[in-house]
Order: C-alpha cells, then sequence, then structure tokens
C-alpha cells in the first residue's frame, strides 16, 4: 500500500534547522500548525499549508503566506487537533511531528493524550533531536541502536503486551494506565518489538 507523511510542524520546542530540513525533505506535504509556520521560515522551510485559529502566528508570515492559511476559528480543540483533523480527511497515513512538547506542560500532556486518539488512522512519530515518541494502538517493531533508554507508558489498558528486544522482556502481561514497571527499560540490539493484543500506549525511545 502506498504511503503519504506529511511533517507537521508545531510552535513548541522543536528540532535543530538541519534535520528540520532533513525531515522537510521526505515528507509529501508540510503542514505548520499556527505559529509553528514562523518556526518552519526562519529554518529556511516553507509549508504547504498553515492551519489552525491563527492567533499566535506573526503578522509578517500572515502577508508572506497569506494564501496558504487554512483559518479554523473553533475553542473547543487545539492547533493540533486542527491539524490532525486535516491530516486525517486528506488520508495521509504518516505523520511526523515536530514542535509539540516543551514550553507549557498542560500543553505538552494534552498534546500527547490528543495524538493517542488518531494513533487508528495515523502512523504518528513525534520527533526531538534526542527522542522518538510513538502512539500506539496495535503490535509494532523499531529499528534502534544497542543501550538506548526506552519507555512504554499505557494510556489505556493493555492486554497481552509482550516486550522483546529489551534489556527487561515482558510475556503476555497486562499493563494499567499509572503503572510505571515499564519506564526506563534498555535497547539490546538494533531492534526492539511491542506486541499486544488491544489497547493504547506511548513508546518512547532515546536515539
Amino acid at each position: 500500500m502506498q504511503t503519504y507523511q506529511v511533517l507537521l510542524i508545531g510552535n513548541g520546542e522543536t528540532v535543530s534547522p538541519a534535520l528540520l530540513k532533513q525531515l522537510a525533505k521526505k515528507a509529501d506535504y508540510i503542514l505548520a500548525a499556527d505559529a509553528g509556520a514562523d518556526k518552519a521560515l526562519r529554518a529556511g522551510i516553507t509549508p504547504h499549508g498553515i492551519i489552525g485559529d491563527l492567533d499566535s502566528v506573526s503578522v509578517r508570515t500572515k502577508k508572506r503566506l497569506a494564501d496558504k492559511m487554512q483559518y479554523v476559528p473553533t475553542q473547543d480543540n487545539t492547533d493540533l487537533e486542527k491539524a490532525l483533523n486535516w491530516i486525517k480527511k486528506h488520508k495521509f497515513t504518516q505523520a511526523t511531528l515536530v514542535g509539540f512538547v516543551g514550553g507549557r506542560w498542560d500543553f505538552s500532556i494534552g498534546n500527547l493524550l490528543t495524538l493517542a486518539k488518531y494513533a487508528r488512522w495515523i502512523e504518528i512519530t513525534l520527533v526531538s533531536n534526542k527522542w522518538r515518541i510513538y502512539p500506539l494502538v496495535h503490535s509494532a517493531q523499531f529499528c534502534c541502536t544497542k543501550n538506548k533508554r526506552v519507555s512504554i507508558i499505557a494510556l489505556k489498558t493493555c492486554t497481552r503486551l509482550t516486550l522483546s528486544g529489551l534489556k527487561f522482556p515482558l510475556h503476555n502481561a497486562r499493563l494499567t494506565a499509572g503503572t510505571t514497571r515499564t519506564l526506563s527499560n534498555e535497547t539490546t540490539g538494533k531492534k526492539f518489538g511491542v506486541r499486544f493484543d488491544k489497547g493504547c500506549l506511548l513508546v518512547y525511545q532515546e536515539i
């Protein structure tokens, strides 16, 4: 099946300009959430679209990219959710996100919980220079290097959870939200696996 990848840039702590440009080259479409457009331009990247309530993007960027603005006035959800709704509607199957954690912790926590709601339709990767976060509603395998930290955080009860390729493996376990037994694990090789029957979790991987 053909995949279509979008790079979504937010206004939080973002990656280095070099990494952002690398991610932009791999994307089929570059979307900025509100003032994420300013971050994109500062890195030398022109987004294909800007979405949100547009209350924080600079006047200069609004003028420069006026034809790319998609105003969504509702205050019932965040700019991240507005962007993810757009991504889902346009049938992108993969989304790489930068700039959605850091700064205000209420927004960071809310954004992580929001990602999990869309993992059923979109393969999402939240990226920084030092780590990756993946919201999962189904089993997955990840490439890695040895001796790197991995944490598994349940958002909904996960059944028959099996972890492989990690220093502390797990087999057919039940993991409930708030459980800390799967924090601070460690990779043992070039791949690790997370398998479960049902539930929702976040995989935190240091790189």
